[in-house]
């Protein structure tokens, strides 16, 4: 039985070095992830007087002397969405001046979903057509700000709960859907008054004023995201049987366990424990005889980044899989409906591509040609057709993956672990 161990989680870790830094106090984080995204937001947030230093999986945030200030040049945050959106956030709330900026590809991905609800909080956000870079200026936030979000998106919620913690107001924030919670339960570990309550068929989340307690230490759990990938390579894979260690199961991220499960996945949860407000397990998977399933609804926003790799699960799986309310995945790293469509057709699955979803016709047949995909500049493309090799005679080969050191810095290695041949070309 192969094992191997989750690395950390990126949404917590960037999460971790943000609320860290607003502690004002000495705390070392364990278990972050050392990926570039994470990276890009550490150093985002030393470019406004955080003291942060990396070393590995370890980080050391300093008490710091200063106040925070604005940014005396470009703030860029690379690749990462996530870490664009909460800085929108948090740099209002402290009510400094910044310009964020990030790669060709961030440049292109929508921010207005971010900057219309912190502008109507009282924020000052400007971005040329909707996309970075973005500019923000002193504003002044309100108090008692409700906001509806007409969007699943835990990045939104984050970013106004972030704008309302760093300027010490009180907020409230609708989702028709439940979203990833970790700004929630991360402020709970620092005892500061954040409560959730079901409204509808999402829930309502309030965070009032509070002075959040330090803690000397934080350890980031395993990035479910992350172990998407080696859970759906030990269920395709011949003869496989693997342990993927240290998974969060916070249940707003783990749906795809359920997903995967309903097609006839063999998946067992062991070791279960809960560390820093967070759920953590390991778990065993073995080859299976999967089948297509219709998925949508209320579960696709927390399975959204794991759409990908469940597409190459569906290639694999008797019958037809549907995949809908996924619009969403239009604007990611990639277009990664168009680029899942595209990496289909080059291992011929066939499929039927929508505005807001797909459908697979899985097939137990073994891929017979080497055949070769782009990745698009996605990291979750490129890994995930990595992972569809195992079911391929030949071999596939996937061009442009330096974007998967942005969130699964150990992939290469992990799978060679699992017994991957994968060979890196320059």
């Amino acid at each position: 039985m192969g094992e191997v161990t989750c690395p950390g989680d990126k949404s917590i870790s960037q999460r971790a070095v943000m609320i860290g830094s607003l502690l004002n106090a000495d705390i070392k984080i364990t278990g972050f992830l050392n990926g570039e995204d994470p990276i890009s937001t550490a150093n985002a947030l030393n470019k406004i007087g955080s003291s942060i230093a990396i070393e590995g999986t370890e980080v050391n945030i300093k008490k710091r002397v200063d106040p925070f200030t604005s940014s005396d040049g470009l703030v860029d945050l690379g690749n990462s969405g996530t870490g664009m959106r909460l800085m929108m956030g948090l740099v209002s709330g402290l009510g400094l001046d910044a310009i964020l900026v990030g790669d060709e590809s961030l440049s292109k991905r929508p921010m207005l979903r971010v900057a219309n609800p912190l502008n109507e909080m009282g924020a000052s956000v400007t971005c040329e057509e909707g996309m970075p870079p973005v500019n923000i200026s002193p504003g002044q936030i309100t108090n008692n700000f409700l906001y509806e979000m007409p969007i699943a998106s835990a990045q939104v919620k984050s970013s106004i709960i972030l704008a309302a913690l760093a300027a010490n107001k009180k907020v409230s924030v609708i989702e028709k859907s439940p979203t990833r919670d970790h700004t929630e339960r991360m402020i709970r570990y620092f005892e500061g008054d954040i409560e959730s309550k079901e409204h509808n068929s999402g829930n309502i989340i309030t965070y009032n004023p509070s002075e959040l307690s330090s803690k000397p230490s934080y350890e980031v759990v395993g990035d479910f995201s992350s172990a998407a990938f080696m859970i759906v390579a030990g269920l395709i894979a011949r003869d496989s049987r693997i342990l993927v260690k240290n998974v969060g199961m916070n249940p707003t991220r783990s749906g795809l366990l359920h997903v995967l499960k309903s097609m006839g996945g063999k998946i067992s949860i062991k070791n279960t424990a809960t560390i820093c407000n967070e759920e953590v397990a390991d778990i065993l998977v073995e080859s299976s005889d999967l089948h297509g399933v219709d998925v949508k609804g209320d579960i696709i926003p927390i399975i959204i980044d794991e759409i990908p790799i469940l597409s190459i699960a569906a290639s694999f799986a008797k019958g037809t899989t549907l995949i809908k309310d996924a619009a969403e995945l239009r604007v990611k790293e990639s277009d990664r409906l168009a680029a899942i469509s595209d990496g289909l057709l080059k291992i011929n699955i066939d499929h039927e591509l929508f505005d807001d979803g797909i459908k697979i016709n899985g097939s137990d047949k073994d891929i017979d040609d080497l055949v070769e995909i782009d990745s698009h500049g996605d990291h979750r493309i490129a890994m995930s057709f990595l992972i569809a090799s195992l079911r391929s005679k030949n071999g596939i080969r996937v061009k442009d993956c330096k974007n998967i050191f942005t969130s699964f810095p150990t992939f290469l290695s992990s799978m060679k672990e699992l017994g991957l041949s994968i060979n890196e070309q320059t």
